[in-house]
């Protein structure tokens, strides 16, 4: 289970760092690609036999692992700078 956000001393709320607005972003393109129909609601161009609808939406199951990774990884580097730098602190 992932660990609540923290907050920085004093109680403030966290952060916005460009890092989580590319993760925000990350995660909310998907979204509006796909939940925008009218968008690729028609039959052509067709791809090896496939109407747009169907080969568009099956393009953002692998758009959306890639962004997905993108931002479990901008997540894990964040994290990574957190804790060193609460052991940098600590040791002082």
């Amino acid at each position: 289970m992932p660990a609540p956000p923290e907050r920085s001393s004093g109680g403030s709320p966290p952060v916005i760092t460009p890092a989580r607005v590319v993760i925000g972003l990350c995660l909310f393109v998907p979204f509006v690609a796909v939940l925008w129909v009218s968008s690729y609601a028609r039959v052509e161009p067709t791809f090896i036999g496939l109407p747009f609808f169907y080969w568009y939406q099956m393009l953002w199951v692998f758009i959306s692992a890639g962004l997905t990774m993108i931002a479990y990884r901008l997540v894990q580097r964040e994290q990574a700078k957190r804790r060193a730098a609460q052991r940098e602190d600590g040791a002082r």
